[in-house]
């Protein structure tokens, strides 16, 4: 493959709701390109995107996919995303990587909740967007419906470029609205020129004087110049609507739409033209900024500068190792170059690089600023910026949402711990949201996602990649006990069975107090128990809050004060003092009024508006106190609130669910409260059975 310097290369992230068809149409893009040599299907396992067996298995994409391939003289780098929201790290680092974001929206349902959150991914990004309807060949597709839903949801910016003509609901050809020229495509996706309509849409519903005159007033607003012939009532000419638009989606002023469809290839080659004409490359969108120590630097564009390249993917392969995806920012990647982490600053060592088409891999010596290419074996983790001794800068990733579902993870088969250990080090290296550690309660072993099928394919791919296979449970809840009320009780140990007996004897007063650990003091007067058993007597009472009475959960919150007791000059030892101790605590706990402790967590739900009400009262059915609201802006409000913890296991579902997947929320432990009364059999009754 050739290399191209910046000014020819176009890094496009392909992002959307789920099953709007991205995939399908980065399929379709590149066989029309010439790229790949079959026109592969989602639906037959065929695509080069989606060549990871689970995402073949469950025709849905899973990861962001590189596909490099060149179109009339310039380089295209394309970014498939997922769109199920579990994966939004995924779509995320592809946006992060990508200049422009092409945002798919199915003409048969219009706007969803991953429109809106794509868009809003580039935007806050500071990346160009582009809108394309995708499926206008499906018998229930609605373009134009589709077009003035993306005007109402996202502003006068949305401009049409390529739109179907329509005849009685049926499309008999496209218009380009730059050209002002109309086409038919044959069955195979080949366009041929026909003569224009007099109108968009047979009804008149859609008129091109009307068509025509947005996309006149988008190109107006990216320059004074423009603005005064448009007032002045002189037309465009082509030139200056394609230098219009490519101005005003570098700016952000324009998102250009257009129509296809990937199964007939119907407007895919209008596309790739789009690419090459309006699409901002490499070098023209703003720098990157990055931070120097306390400085902010900003990295341009430039393969003569010092490097500078941001690991914005991993990649967990049981076979060829760990490959890292890279965008260079700046300066030259070379093979076998040595280059410094900038979190780190230690020194890493390039060893082969590759462009990508899918799977498909070809080894290259270099990469200029502008490339996205991927390299294995390498130390970096996702974020991680890699850079030239001179210049050690940091670029920051974007805030990956935090993890809010979570299921104990126990082995299905003995000795494999070490393997899923392993497996799952590589698969949250691979993946930003997931995290998999041990709950210092409990001491389970915690898997946390986005979500029920996040888990699910993380431990399908742990078996699939490493061969270990695991059981996801509820988690534990890490209940505690305490007491009430201060009491006295005595313990004596004594046993005589030939030679030497054993004698311990302790009274101990046991009260409540503020504090994690047990207190222990001691009170006696006179050496009725001598100095030299108080440390056995301490260390009996350590090892019995570990279990409290109620159902052997931790005791907290407890003071112990050895008050008295007695001794024999002969039988008395340690281990004595110790069971005496025990039977103390035993039967003091059991008269200390003691109660069940449940974990209590501060709750930051934001959600749409419209939602807050049924929110609010879901919170109220699992025992939550509201404690207030605030405006969190474009429409939404946090909600914070103060939750049991033992009732919250499945929010992340049900807030999903209620919002579409617009909420979001976090979760910290506060404090710990008495469980009611009412709800201490069914616990007693839980931990017993784990």
């Amino acid at each position: 493959m050739n290399r191209f310097h910046a000014g020819s290369i176009k890094n496009i992230a392909i992002t959307g709701h789920h099953s709007s068809g991205k995939t399908s149409l980065t399929e379709a893009l590149l066989y029309k390109a010439g790229a790949s040599d079959r026109f592969g299907k989602v639906a037959d396992g065929t695509t080069v995107c989606d060549f990871d067996p689970e995402e073949v298995r469950r025709q849905s994409s899973l990861s962001t996919a590189l596909a490099t391939f060149t179109y009339e003289e310039q380089q295209i780098d394309l970014l498939d995303t997922p769109g199920m929201l579990d994966y939004v790290g995924e779509q995320l680092s592809g946006i992060a990587a990508a200049d422009t974001v092409l945002i798919t929206v199915s003409a048969k349902s219009g706007v969803r909740v991953g429109t809106r959150k794509a868009y809003d991914a580039a935007v806050s990004l500071g990346k160009s967007t582009m809108f394309v309807i995708t499926k206008i060949d499906d018998k229930d597709a609605n373009f134009y419906n589709v077009l003035t839903e993306l005007k109402t949801v996202f502003g006068p910016t949305v401009c049409p470029v390529v739109v179907p003509i329509l005849e009685n609901s049926e499309i008999t050809g496209f218009i380009n609205l730059i050209e002002m020229q109309a086409y038919k495509y044959d069955a195979a996706g080949k366009a041929t020129p026909i003569d224009m309509p007099d109108e968009a849409t047979s009804d008149k519903g859609y008129r091109l004087e009307g068509l025509k005159a947005a996309i006149t007033e988008a190109v107006a607003e990216t320059d004074d110049a423009l603005m005064e012939k448009f007032f002045e009532g002189e037309a465009f000419t082509q030139k200056e609507l394609i230098d219009g638009i490519h101005a005003g989606m570098n700016k952000g002023l324009i998102s250009p739409v257009v129509c296809t469809s990937a199964a007939t290839l119907a407007g895919i080659d209008m596309l790739l033209k789009e690419f090459t004409l309006l699409v901002p490359a490499a070098d023209e969108v703003a720098p990157t900024t990055a931070e120097s120590g306390d400085d902010v630097v900003e990295l341009a564009c430039d393969a003569d500068a010092p490097l500078a390249a941001l690991v914005f993917k991993t990649v967990a392969d049981p076979f060829v190792g760990k490959m890292s995806y890279i965008k260079v920012l700046s300066g030259k990647l070379s093979a076998d170059a040595a280059v410094v982490n900038a979190r780190t600053g230690a020194e890493e060592k390039i060893g082969k690089l590759y462009t990508l088409l899918g799977k498909k891999q070809t080894e290259i010596k270099t990469a200029e600023a502008g490339d996205i290419v991927a390299a294995v074996k390498i130390g970096a983790l996702t974020g991680d910026t890699l850079c030239a001794p001179e210049r050690v800068a940091a670029v920051p990733m974007p805030a990956f949402p935090h993890p809010c579902y979570s299921m104990a993870v126990r082995a299905k088969n003995q000795g494999d711990e070490s393997k899923i250990s392993a497996g799952m080090q590589r698969l949250v290296e691979e993946d930003p949201t997931l995290t998999y550690e041990q709950d210092p309660l409990t001491k389970e072993m915690i898997l946390s996602g986005l979500g029920e099928q996040h888990l699910e394919i993380a431990v399908a791919k742990l078996a699939a990649k490493f061969g270990a296979e695991v059981t996801l449970s509820v988690p534990a809840v890490a209940y505690r006990e305490t007491i009430r009320k201060k009491v006295e009780a005595e313990g004596k140990h004594k046993k005589q069975s030939g030679g030497h007996g054993q004698y311990g004897h302790v009274k101990i007063a046991f009260e409540p107090c503020v504090s994690d650990e047990l207190v222990f003091e001691e009170r006696v007067f006179g050496g009725s128990v001598p100095k030299n058993y108080f440390p056995a007597v301490e260390k009996g009472l350590q090892e019995c809050v570990r279990k409290g009475v109620l159902a052997g959960c931790p005791v907290v919150g407890l003071k112990a004060i050895l008050l008295d007791g007695s001794y024999h000059p002969v039988d008395s030892s340690e281990m004595a003092f110790k069971m005496a101790a025990s039977i103390a605590y035993k039967e003091g706990m059991k008269a200390a009024d003691p109660v069940m402790l449940e974990p209590i967590s501060t709750l930051n739900v934001t959600a749409p508006d419209d939602n807050t009400g049924d929110i609010m009262g879901e919170l109220n059915k699992r025992r939550g106190r509201v404690l207030g609201m605030e405006p969190a802006g474009k429409g939404t409000t946090t909600i914070t609130a103060e939750v049991p913890t033992r009732e919250m296991h499945d929010f992340a579902l049900y807030l999903r669910q209620v919002t579409r997947g617009m909420g979001s929320f976090t979760m910290e432990f506060l404090r710990y409260e008495p469980l009611p009364s009412n709800l201490l059999s069914e616990v007693i009754a839980a931990v017993a059975a784990n």
